[in-house]
């Protein structure tokens, strides 16, 4: 049976590049973000008292059956070692520890305006083609925008609430790990010998010059291309942003895991 690990955090934070680091480790298997997290909480929801029938289910049985749809979902897969992706990891932290003990959430942050711009860039280049980001909605301005990506229910807004969920809950410091965008873009070879040793895996000879990633398919369907595009080489490109300087700065100190006070509290490694 495979060692199932998961990889979660902010969006457009590196989880893509992340993921194509770890697949040249021929013994692991990792991706883009995939269906499996909404297939076990659309499971979780119809199991529960919503549903007349959920009295004949107990909670072994609960388990037992979303145990089942993850170790399902890779059946056939080789790999020892499974990393899946989504931004709703980290809102099933305590789930994942009652079902695995063992396995770690590898959450991927980044500056929140640096986060905010990245999106809206992705906006500018596919000016022809509405995102499935915004319900592949034309018009708005980049406030509007940022009103939808930053709310709860936004793409960024949620996962930023998932991630303080995780980071602050019991199981946080045995159990996850924040890889900041900065450090894996700097540094790649010593972001992933921290992830190595989290997980209690032996260390892979990566290739940072030449990586290979292509989901261009799956960005074209949903409306982004360039979603998923990572480049060959792992650098980093610095860049002036595109936000109006009150968007940027509405999200400067959101980054609570360079709080000192707060890392010391709750003793959650970042790297």
């Amino acid at each position: 049976m495979p060692t199932h690990h998961f990889i979660s955090g902010l969006p457009r934070s590196g989880s893509t590049l992340l993921s194509a680091l770890l697949t040249q480790n021929p013994r692991f298997h990792a991706s883009m973000s995939g269906p499996l997290a909404g297939l076990v909480g659309s499971l979780l929801e119809r199991m529960s008292g919503q549903n007349e029938f959920s009295v004949f289910i107990d909670d072994q049985q609960r388990e037992t059956i979303i145990r089942s749809v993850i170790e399902g979902f890779y059946k056939g897969n080789k790999a020892e070692v499974i990393f899946d992706t989504s931004r709703a990891w980290c809102s099933h932290s305590t789930l994942i520890n009652t079902l695995y003990p063992d396995a770690k959430i590898i959450a991927c942050v980044r500056d929140m305006p640096w986060i905010i711009d990245s999106i809206e860039r992705l906006v500018d280049k596919n000016v022809f083609q509405p995102s499935s980001i915004f319900n592949y909605l034309s018009g708005g301005t980049v406030y509007s925008r940022v009103d939808g990506v930053a709310g709860g229910n936004g793409m960024v807004g949620y996962a930023f609430n998932a991630l303080k969920q995780a980071y602050f809950g019991e199981h946080a410091p045995k159990q996850l790990l924040l890889v900041q965008y900065e450090t894996l873009v700097k540094d790649p070879e010593f972001a992933l010998k921290q992830i190595y040793e989290f997980i209690g895996e032996p260390m892979f000879a990566h290739d940072f010059n030449n990586i290979q990633f292509d989901v261009a398919e799956f960005d074209q369907r949903a409306g982004t291309p360039g979603l998923h595009t990572i480049r060959p080489k792992v650098q980093e490109h610095k860049r002036n942003t595109i936000l109006p300087p009150d968007i940027f700065s509405r999200f400067e100190k959101d980054a609570f895991w360079r709080n000192q006070e707060v890392v010391k509290k709750f003793n959650v490694k970042v790297v």
